[in-house]
């Protein structure tokens, strides 16, 4: 099979948007909940009905200040309740929301306010106000900046006071659904961010439509807490799932203390990227370690993956449904309740997710389902289903959307999910599509049951000098899996073999020397020391085993520093820049060549 489509389950009138979602949620039950947020250290209820006055009344402040229906309106500020209240506000303005990532720089503030014609921007705190208040100098078309912690919504709720409702009523019936609703600009892995311009129609559509498909996890009764940023697409969609569905929205701004958000909110599913699942099982297996109890963990964890694979081999054997019931008992009970208790589905995007992984969650009773989609796309294309999860997949196409894979192995899609093209540039929409299929820039296969798989980015394709065509995302996945490794980047384009360059992880490096009776190294001492080369060297060979010899890492170095995004390697939503990380660390490439006899690669 090379292509397929999936009719949809839910047609919405073309005159219908974002705002219809909401209105439809609060008249089903105006007293039930729809968000809860943290009100003097305790998670606090917001009903429907409330929820609608509040963003009734801001939709009047911006009003108020003299946005217009088609107006841009920028949103900075970390994922909080505030957030999606300006986001639906802003619809009922009739406005178009356009969100920047708090980690920005001035440069790239800029590019995007000036490049959207921004009218108004929200920050969320007086740092980032100070940089978007620079940017106005600049930037004509900016005339308000606001700050959340100064008290934005209450000055924009005082604003509105004298505008009358049935003006937000009439705005909010301005738009159909192939009207824009919002502006997303793309993480610029690769030259500057192009602005997205995706519908009413692109987020209401997909969103019925996935609550439709998705029921068990999707539909009214679940709960779940956003803390990847709202900046994202991803994040985004499932602001308005929750809202289509039924569930209830909870929102956290730090992932480094999202366990205490999660213990305390209890989400029946959770949204993150792979690294998030990839930090939960090294800390867990670190924290057992300084325990004690390294050895029960890695039998439990043996344990889960072994049932889980059992369930798509015909199911567990006896001996194994007996191991598996004391590992629950033990273990996975534990490690449930770290993300609230009650969480039996996640939902994974924005990277591939390692099989193992999959297979070990599924296995405590986490059942991970992976998707694929992008940010031109309203995030997912496919997603995998509760009762039929594959593994190693990211599913099937949602009702609506369609694939096909082109004769070079590129995914191309369309559907009610494709955006309508980039803002004020008309070539790389052009560019962006063959026909009517958007060309993603993935490369994938198609099985005879419609699910899709994720083999590498195509701009992404090493040759080696020997013509050998290496995708580098599989070895860096699974080498980035490691407790000691932040991120890899796979090298060897025109070169005799492939080689790596890894940075350590510091978050995972105390944790990983306790575990194995070390004192506590500093990166700068891990760097040379045996065991941890040890112990990436074999990580290295567990991940070429994925892969043939030609395919397979012979050496690697390590970097100075980390990738982050503070320092420019990652974007907001954590991608590597791997054209200026080869650009920076020619040398450091250059040195893995010198020597190019056949050795272990450290």
């Amino acid at each position: 099979m090379d292509e397929i489509t999936t009719p949809q389950l839910v047609e919405l009138p073309a005159t219908s948007n974002l705002n219809d979602l909401l209105a439809a949620r609060v008249d089903k039950d105006p007293g039930a909940t729809i968000m809860e947020h943290v009100v003097d250290g305790a998670w606090t209820p917001v009903s429907g009905r409330e929820f609608d006055a509040q963003v009734v009344a801001v939709a009047k402040g911006l009003v108020a200040r003299g946005v217009q229906p088609g107006d841009p309106v920028g949103i900075m500020s970390h994922t909080r309740f505030e957030w999606t209240l300006l986001d639906f506000a802003a619809w009922a303005a009739g406005a178009v929301p356009v969100p920047i990532y708090e980690t920005s720089s001035p440069e790239q503030v800029e590019w995007i306010v000036t490049d959207a014609q921004v009218t108004l921007v929200v920050a969320e705190n007086a740092e980032l106000a100070a940089i978007v208040s620079e940017v106005a100098r600049t930037a004509p078309s900016l005339q308000t900046v606001l700050t959340l912690d100064d008290g934005a919504i209450a000055d924009l709720t005082a604003a509105g006071a004298e505008v009358d409702d049935s003006e937000i009523e009439r705005r909010r019936h301005l738009a159909g659904l192939d009207d824009v609703a919002t502006i997303i600009y793309t993480s610029g892995t690769t030259g500057r961010p192009k602005g997205a311009e995706l519908t009413h129609g692109n987020f209401a559509s997909l969103a019925t439509n996935a609550v439709a498909a998705v029921p068990e996890v999707f539909a009214a009764g679940g709960r779940t807490l956003l803390f990847l940023p709202l900046a994202h697409v991803f994040a985004r969609f499932i602001e308005v799932l929750a809202v289509a569905g039924g569930s209830v929205l909870g929102h956290w701004a730090e992932v480094k203390t999202v366990t205490e958000g999660l213990g305390a909110f209890k989400p029946t599913f959770v949204l993150a990227v792979p690294r998030v699942f990839e930090k939960v099982y090294n800390s867990a297996e670190q924290k057992a370690a300084a325990g004690g109890k390294l050895r029960i963990f890695q039998w439990a964890a043996a344990t889960a993956i072994a049932w889980s694979r059992a369930q798509d081999t015909g199911g567990a054997s006896l001996w194994l449904t007996v191991q598996h019931q004391v590992a629950r008992r033990l273990v996975y009970t534990k490690l449930l309740a770290a993300l609230g208790g009650d969480a039996r589905y996640a939902v994974s995007g924005g990277g591939p997710l390692g099989e193992r992984l999959g297979h070990f969650f599924r296995g405590i009773g986490l059942t991970i389902l992976e998707g694929y989609g992008l940010t031109e796309t309203t995030a997912p294309t496919s997603v995998n289903r509760p009762a039929s999860n594959r593994i190693g997949t990211v599913g099937t196409q949602l009702p609506g959307c369609g694939v096909k894979i082109a004769e070079d192995g590129e995914i191309l899609l369309r559907g009610v999910h494709v955006f309508r093209g980039y803002r004020g540039n008309a070539e790389a929409t052009a560019e962006a599509f063959d026909g009517e299929w958007f060309r993603t820039g993935d490369l994938g296969t198609l099985d005879d049951d419609g699910y899709l798989s994720i083999t590498g980015r195509k701009k992404e394709i090493i040759v080696t000098a020997g013509g050998k065509n290496v995708a580098p995302a599989m070895l860096e996945d699974r080498i980035r899996a490691h407790a000691l490794v932040s991120q890899c980047v796979v090298v060897g384009d025109n070169r005799p073999f492939i080689g790596a360059l890894i940075s350590l992880d510091p978050e995972g490096l105390p944790g990983w020397c306790s575990m194995h009776d070390k004192p506590e190294l500093t990166v700068e001492q891990a760097a040379s020391d045996p065991d941890v080369l040890a112990a990436l060297d074999a990580a290295v060979t567990r991940a070429n085993d994925a892969v043939s010899r030609a395919e397979s890492i012979r050496k690697f170095s390590l970097l100075p520093e980390d990738l982050t995004v503070e320092n420019g390697y990652l974007t907001p939503s954590l991608k590597v820049k791997r054209s200026l990380v080869l650009a920076d660390y020619g040398e450091e490439i250059d040195a893995l060549y010198v020597d190019t006899r056949e050795q272990s690669p450290a």
